[in-house]
């Protein structure tokens, strides 16, 4: 019996999310949106793509403007990609009100239809969004876990591969903190072929990376001039998904409760974390400068700032 995921959110990212889970075998998906209609459509393309692709797992789409989610029931994982972007004339705690809301309203649904599934966040602002997850649904820790340093991280990748003209199979980068301008990149374990990235490259271009990574999300707003990016970031989502459906006990940059990790206490931030079947199975401590440090708590202290306007 294949497993079961459901894609809440059946825009760019949630669509481009669940086409890559159907495509490579994953899961069973199922897409939900408020819309009447959409993810059905989109279900069935997809559907009805899996001859050519030669896959045989199966995509579903309900509307849930009803308030019904019964045909999520059991899933093994939930991606929530629901939200609401960014318009003209609100400020940024109107956005965080408003997608705080929208969370709220779908977590307390998926923890009445699949109350042992793992939840991965993609809303933004991201951090925030999965303490918001992590309260309203009473999960353990391990199962709410955010997606935001994968994709900071190959962002980064992509970066230094173009940098160093060479594979991007040789280059491993490392990003933390929150999802944000506050990120904090890692040169010093961010390798190619293993080779640390300072000792291939002068300081001003690891800079110039680094400043573009923290403005990648932004970077490709400006060019598509309405929407945001989903290649990328559905990407990440699903190696998020594969490493916990098979069991991978990958280590992967992921927004994690933290309980005293990095002198960092009660808040979702990004660390390295190993991800298996349980969700969140170890959190990995890196030593830090007192720099790298100290750019961590700065960025998590962004982080308290958008929970504090939560009250949660």
């Amino acid at each position: 019996m294949r497993k079961k995921v459901t894609v809440v959110g059946s825009g760019f990212v949630g669509s481009t999310t669940a086409q890559r889970i159907v495509d490579m075998e994953l899961a069973d998906v199922v897409i939900t949106d408020i819309l009447e209609g959409v993810p059905a459509g989109k279900a069935l393309d997809m559907c009805e793509s899996g001859p050519i692709t030669r896959t045989d797992s199966r995509a579903a789409g309900i509307s849930t403007n009803t308030g019904d989610y019964s045909a999520t029931a059991g899933s093994d994982i939930v991606v929530i990609t629901a939200g609401f972007p960014r318009k003209p004339g609100m400020s940024r705690d109107d956005l965080l009100k408003a997608n705080y809301n929208v969370v709220k309203a779908v977590v307390e649904q998926i923890v009445r239809h699949s109350p042992e599934c793992i939840i991965i966040i993609v809303t933004n602002p991201l951090d925030a969004m999965a303490q918001a997850a992590f309260k309203v649904s009473g999960f353990p820790k391990q199962r709410v876990i955010g997606m935001a340093g994968v994709l900071d991280s190959a962002r980064m990748s992509a970066f230094v591969a173009m940098e160093c003209n060479v594979s991007v199979e040789n280059v491993h980068s490392f990003v933390l903190g929150g999802h944000g301008d506050d990120m904090v990149p890692l040169p010093r374990y961010s390798t190619v072929a293993g080779i640390p990235l300072p000792d291939l490259l002068p300081k001003e271009r690891i800079d110039a990376i680094v400043d573009r990574t923290r403005k990648g999300g932004a970077e490709i707003v400006n060019l598509l001039k309405t929407g945001s990016a989903y290649y990328a970031p559905s990407a990440a989502a699903v190696e998020m998904v594969e490493a916990i459906l098979k069991d991978k006990k990958k280590i992967l940059p992921c927004a994690a409760y933290l309980t005293g990790e990095y002198g960092i206490n009660g808040l979702f931030v990004g660390v390295p974390v190993k991800l298996g079947a349980k969700g969140v199975e170890e959190i990995i401590q890196i030593k830090l400068t007192a720099e790298e440090n100290a750019a961590l708590q700065k960025s998590s202290a962004s982080v308290r700032e958008l929970v504090s306007v939560l009250g949660i």
